[in-house]
């Protein structure tokens, strides 16, 4: 593409998929991928980008682990505290789902009574840590590389599960009652949300509205 035809390119904006919010924090790896998942969310604005030449991009929108949009989006800015609330029922099927930190502590929960939010955030802590424990072999012998535990039904449907969410140096776990709808457009914010408030790079980038964010991202996947 010539610069001038680049030039009178449309712009897209480009998002996270629920599915590419879920892959860059089910594990704390770092490859390429992920790394550019977790810089689009550590900007407060979804960023422009206009070069349809990509090869990596489009085979990421291809993949289904990122999105183009025709308007910008901007981060929910509201306190975390507040925010998760709204976003937790959509991702469980019976409307009851919590978010805790690595040590247990009870961020915020939807259909829950807080005593049994607390029990709740506690258990996830301990299978988050056994989990820890027992990574290798899970995933040397067994080829098993997810980190999610669950509770299922005679007929293996999750009655109860636990998803780390992995932000930086930070461990969540998003514990989810009934069958977990994490396809949903709520999975993205909440991600997106936690890498403003405690991703490592939310700090680092320009904003969206002062600069494109293509050569920015280039530079830090590359």
């Amino acid at each position: 593409m010539s610069p001038a035809s680049r030039a009178k390119a449309p712009r897209h904006f480009l998002l996270p998929t629920p599915a590419g919010a879920y892959f860059a924090s089910a594990e704390p790896a770092n490859d390429r991928l992920r790394g550019f998942i977790r810089l689009l969310f550590a900007q407060a604005v979804t960023p422009r980008w206009r070069d349809e030449d990509d090869g990596f991009v489009r085979r990421l929108a291809g993949a289904g682990w990122v999105q183009y949009l025709r308007a910008p989006r901007s981060a929910i800015g509201d306190p975390v505290e507040t925010a998760l609330p709204r976003l937790l029922p959509a991702l469980s099927g019976d409307r009851r789902a919590l978010l805790a930190d690595a040590h247990g502590f009870h961020l915020a929960s939807t259909g829950l009574d807080d005593t049994l939010a607390e029990e709740l955030a506690a258990l996830s802590a301990d299978l988050a840590s056994l989990h820890s424990r027992h990574r290798r072999p899970l995933a040397q012998d067994l080829r098993i590389y997810g980190s999610a535990w669950a509770i299922p039904d005679a007929a293996g449907h999750s009655q109860l599960g636990f998803w780390p969410l992995h932000v930086g140096p930070q461990r969540f776990v998003l514990t989810i009652s009934g069958v977990p709808h994490l396809n949903q457009p709520e999975l993205v914010d909440l991600v997106w949300l936690l890498h403003q408030r405690y991703g490592p790079l939310a700090s680092a980038l320009p904003t969206p509205q002062a600069a494109d964010a293509q050569a920015s991202c280039k530079e830090k996947v590359s």
